[in-house]
């Protein structure tokens, strides 16, 4: 029996793990605090009581045949040390797993690979630029860190990057997408910044949805037809 702390579960969704039906589990938790991080309620203790980890398996043992994968969100699911036991019982109902990381905890996220079929892993920035944006040093050679042992083990994933005109102007998101074509990226996901309730409240609405020419943007860094992705959704 695991004790993975749930802070909320959505039961359907087809954006979260690209071609199958999932079931999103938001794990509780961050070590990072992103100033445009729309769900502060599961960045530290539940507000009020979390959702058992056994109501959780329970519901998705009655989705067997309905659902293809189980996704762990967060949060920063990697937090947690239950979050193995959790996937691992999901993979025993017969789900693919699906992994949503900030890749806070490289090392920790090598020991599941082995339980994960897909990850999809947030890349904020330049490794120099994490701490204004996440409150944390270090926290950009952990997260590059985390995708070069994603890109060297071979788990098939994508690279999501959230897109704020104030935080990530074009000229820089093209920087950005270029040293991830660099490195050997060759799935990437554009996610528009949601604007509702963002954890600095001085951070204020991203000026328009989408960088003018954000496809060409792409292709001039080396990227082809990324993938654009809504705000993301709330636990």
């Amino acid at each position: 029996m695991t004790g993975l702390r749930v802070g909320g579960l959505t039961p359907l969704t087809t954006i979260d793990y690209p071609g199958e039906l999932a079931a999103v589990v938001f794990c509780q938790g961050c070590p990072w605090r992103c100033r445009y991080c729309h769900n502060a309620p599961l960045l530290g203790r539940p507000q009020g009581a979390p959702i058992p980890w056994e109501a959780v398996i329970k519901r998705l043992e009655r989705r067997r045949g309905l659902l293809d994968a189980v996704v762990f969100s967060g949060g920063e699911p990697t937090a947690q040390a239950a979050l193995g036991g959790a996937m691992a019982a999901a993979r025993d109902l017969g789900f693919k797993i699906g992994l949503h990381t900030a890749g806070a905890y490289p090392r920790r996220l090598a020991r599941l690979l082995p339980l994960v079929d897909w990850v999809g892993l947030d890349i904020k920035e330049l490794p120099e630029a994490y701490p204004a944006l996440t409150g944390v040093p270090g926290s950009g050679e952990r997260a590059w860190e985390a995708l070069a042992l994603l890109l060297a083990d071979g788990t098939p994933h994508e690279v999501r990057v959230t897109v704020h005109d104030a935080l990530l102007p074009p000229s820089r998101l093209q920087v950005l997408l270029t040293r991830l074509s660099d490195q050997g990226v060759e799935r990437v996901a554009l996610q528009r910044c949601s604007d509702a309730r963002p954890l600095d409240p001085g951070l204020g609405p991203s000026a328009s949805q989408w960088p003018a020419g954000i496809h060409a943007l792409a292709a001039a860094a080396g990227l082809r037809d990324p993938r654009l992705r809504p705000a993301a959704p709330e636990g």
